[in-house]
């Protein structure tokens, strides 16, 4: 089997694992590892571009197939889907597209459904246009019809935009370490490598790609001259400005990234990076040390009481919690096919445990952070509504975030197509009879 038929199956079984309620980080690895190499780049894009797509494919499919595939045929369904996302968005001919994911039915060992695939796809070429415009709002703007209506209800003037970022392709984001070297000198490093890059608006450490490039061509990424952190993400360390003899609790840590510009930020400040699982920490031992930073490494689950830090008190307080990951669809586009309606109350709960858990453990006068990359109202505000009304001497903060829209408790910066994801930001501080 040719290499690209080849990537075409395996993209379709991945796709199709993901809607059986497989996580695509979990997954992709494996099936990354069973792909020729060099068909690598087309692997991934057919699946991130068809997975962001999802609603509005499906929604096509759901006109074009007579009666639906059955379970056991979700890879066929899935294939089929990528040949439309192919001849739709993707620049590669239609001959091929339509020929090689014919022939990639083989790669399914289902060389019954040739037949199927091809007549489909090819009543998709004949009534392209008439099935886009038969589509339902949401269809058409590639969300679930749930998610589409919060949007309607959370953002009502936002819904397009919200909407083009979901489906887009995230720009590669860096940041740089400037203990290391100033941005402005980095920025010629890229150049001379010839990697075509430019200063972040709002981040004054980032710097953004022209095209994704592999962190091992980055000069200096070996030796942490620079990490990958999305430009919004980035905001954070700035808006914390943590000081020199602070003593911060990163509660939520994994994969490290905010923990360690935080200490880049402040390097004599004492930083705690704490997580729920030794496996998630390890991706923060290994940032650290490529960074050659000191930071200071714990599980724990902040869900749950924390006795063990019963006696401790921190200046700072960072809970980058668990969500929906609605601010941040175009890098986890499973999102779409995984989050049910009845997800965001069930982080709102998890998210109101962290805050009830980690308040004690604020010092009186310091602050605490709260911070989602989603762009629910209903794990954003409604949970710092929460924490005023039932966390002593809880108030919010003025924040200073550029771009941000100020919500009613805190600060939102929605994701832009080309720009940075969405989070949203809270500031919390307690008096000194805390």
């Amino acid at each position: 089997m040719a290499a690209t038929n080849q990537a075409r199956a395996r993209a379709a079984q991945l796709v199709s694992a993901v809607c059986s309620g497989q996580s695509l980080a979990t997954v992709m690895p494996n099936y990354l590892e069973s792909v020729d190499p060099r068909t690598a780049p087309l692997f991934k894009s057919l699946v991130y571009g068809c997975l962001r797509e999802w609603p509005r494919l499906t929604g096509i499919l759901s006109r074009l197939l007579k009666t639906p595939l059955k379970n056991k045929d979700a890879d066929v369904m899935a294939l089929i889907a990528l040949g439309i996302h192919q001849l739709s968005a993707m620049r590669i001919p239609a001959h091929a597209a339509l020929s090689e994911t014919v022939s990639a039915t083989r790669g399914l060992g289902k060389p019954w459904a040739k037949g199927l695939v091809n007549g489909v796809l090819r009543n998709y070429q004949r009534q392209s246009a008439l099935l886009e415009s038969s589509l339902s709002q949401s269809e058409s703007l590639a969300l679930p019809e749930w998610l589409y209506d919060r949007f309607r209800v959370d953002w009502p003037d936002h819904v397009d935009q919200l909407a083009a970022a979901a489906r887009g392709h995230p720009p590669m984001t860096l940041r740089v370490n400037q203990n290391q070297i100033t941005r402005e000198s980095y920025l010629e490093q890229l150049e001379a490598s010839g990697i075509a890059a430019s200063p972040c608006v709002a981040a004054s450490d980032g710097v953004v790609l022209k095209e994704p490039v592999d962190v091992f061509s980055l000069p200096g990424f070996v030796d942490g001259m620079c990490s990958v952190q999305d430009e919004t993400a980035q905001l954070t360390g700035h808006v914390i400005g943590p000081g020199t003899n602070d003593r911060i609790l990163d509660a939520c840590a994994a994969p490290g990234g905010k923990a360690c510009h935080l200490k880049e930020l402040a390097p004599e400040a004492f930083v705690l990076a704490a997580d729920i699982s030794n496996e998630r920490l390890k991706r923060i031992e290994e940032n650290c040390s490529r960074l050659k930073l000191d930071v200071s490494i714990m599980c724990r689950d902040a869900t749950q009481t924390l006795d063990a830090f019963k006696e401790e008190r921190y200046d700072i307080i960072l809970a980058d919690v668990p969500c929906s990951a609605t601010g941040v669809i175009r890098r986890n586009p499973d999102v779409k096919l995984l989050r049910r309606p009845g997800d965001a109350l069930k982080f709102r709960s998890q998210q109101e445990a962290i805050l009830k858990n980690l308040w004690p453990l604020l010092r009186p006068g310091g602050r605490l952070f709260y911070v989602t990359c989603s762009v629910l109202k209903e794990e954003n505000d409604a949970v710092i509504a929460y924490g005023l009304e039932h966390l002593n001497n809880c108030k919010t903060m003025s924040l200073n975030i550029p771009g941000a829209i100020e919500t009613r408790h805190g600060y939102q910066v929605l994701p832009t197509e080309h720009g940075g994801d969405g989070l949203f930001f809270a500031g919390l501080t307690a008096d000194s009879t805390h």
